[in-house]
């Protein structure tokens, strides 16, 4: 081969070389420190970037996107002296790329080993039981604090979130004890809470019942006294017409004939009615007299009616007599 081709060769070679040196391809979402002879000089964002051969590096690359760092189990003691391993997960998120790069060696184990130190720090300032309840309140506070601290490492923590909280097996067997027994107790207070309304739905059913049955039996006595009110009020109704149709009839022709009939046939009744209930009869001297008996009622009645024949009600009325009168 001719030295004249090798030479061409190995000039193409290191163009090649050189082109591949001076061009950087930077992705998205990424930043690219950039050195020159160890200095910083540039960072680069996303895009085609021109760089000086042997004089320029990329000595850091950093991601812009947010991360998610697992801590490491760790035992911490809560402040009624409770031991529990607690492990979590960290949320950041690089922002200033330089400050990154040269403000701390390696920011995930920093923030990392700073999120556990702040989480003994606050689960040791709360009972056992608050730990379970207070998560939110657990992590905001170790976001705070390593927000504080990682202010010059030029990343932000977006959260940190409690994965898990073991307690000893001791504690775990006590709490699933008081966890029985207050479920119970809430239990008991259902049932005294039914039971106690059973009795009140009793009672008060047995106070409309009695309440409706006295209104009832009150409708009751009300209808029962209307109802003899009604009939009694039908009955004078009828007896007054029966004795105007009497009176009447007493005033018209043959009146005083009839009444004679009529009480002569009551009177036989009368003796009739006593010789069937009893063997014993107690009779009046005159008892075969029917005329005798028959004409003493009908003076009764002409005493009634007054001297001239007119009854005394109708007297100073101007009504007419029955047009009878007796000896």
């Amino acid at each position: 081969m001719a030295p004249a081709l090798i030479a061409v060769i190995l000039i193409a070679v290191v163009l090649v070389v050189i082109i591949i040196k001076s061009i950087r391809i930077v992705p998205q979402k990424t930043e690219a420190i950039v050195e020159r002879l160890g200095k910083y000089r540039v960072t680069l964002g996303a895009g085609f970037h021109f760089l000086f051969p042997f004089l320029d590096r990329v000595a850091y690359e950093c991601s812009l996107k947010e991360e998610a760092l697992d801590t490491l189990p760790q035992t911490c003691i809560t402040s009624d002296n409770v031991s529990v391993v607690v492990d979590g997960l960290i949320f950041i998120e690089v922002q200033d790329s330089k400050a990154a790069a040269y403000g701390i060696d390696n920011y995930r184990y920093a923030a990392s080993q700073l999120a556990q130190t702040a989480l003994r720090s606050c689960v040791g300032k709360l009972a056992l039981d608050k730990t379970f309840e207070e998560r939110d309140s657990i992590n905001a506070q170790v976001v705070e604090a390593i927000d504080a601290a990682a202010a010059s490492w030029g990343i932000k923590v977006l959260r940190y979130e409690i994965k898990d909280i073991t307690p000893p097996d001791s504690v775990k067997a006590a709490m699933e004890t008081q966890m029985i027994a207050e479920r119970q107790k809430r239990a008991d207070i259902a049932r005294s809470e039914g039971e106690k309304q059973a009795i009140i739905n009793r009672a008060e059913a047995a106070k409309l019942d009695e309440v409706l049955k006295s209104e009832g039996e009150r409708e009751r006595l009300m209808n029962e006294a209307r109802g003899k009110a009604e009939a009694i009020t039908t009955v004078a109704d009828a007896t007054a017409k029966a004795l105007l149709t009497v009176g009447e009839t007493l005033n018209s022709a043959g009146g005083a004939d009839a009444a004679s009939l009529r009480i002569a046939e009551r009177y036989v009744e009368a003796f009739e009615g006593l010789a069937r209930q009893s063997t014993t009869l107690i009779l009046p001297a005159e008892a075969g007299d029917v005329a005798s008996m028959v004409g003493t009622a009908m003076s009764v009645f002409g005493k009634v009616k007054g001297k001239d024949g007119v009854p005394k009600a109708d007297k100073n009325e101007g009504q007419g007599d029955f047009g009878f009168t007796l000896e």
